[in-house]
């Protein structure tokens, strides 16, 4: 799955167009290495966002397309 839209069905980002932004402009880590939004998310990837003077950490425990918001928070682990 391409991480921006990881970011989107796991509502880590609202928008998939806001988490494309944040990957051009080189505020998305995957593994400590700068990630493009076609990167391809794998289970036990580290994602690390930069939203302004917040630095937001995650650990990817799940993959999947469709997600209930109830069950969002399934797909991540915060660090």
């Amino acid at each position: 799955m391409r991480l921006d839209k990881y970011l989107k069905v796991s509502r880590i980002v609202k928008r998939r167009t806001v988490a494309n932004e944040l990957c051009d402009a080189g505020k998305a880590t995957v593994n400590g290495k700068t990630a493009k939004a076609s990167y391809d998310v794998k289970v036990g990837d580290v994602i690390e966002l930069r939203i302004g003077a917040k630095i937001l950490k995650f650990k990817v425990t799940k993959l999947l397309e469709f997600v209930k918001k109830e069950d969002a928070d399934t797909m991540f682990e915060a660090l």
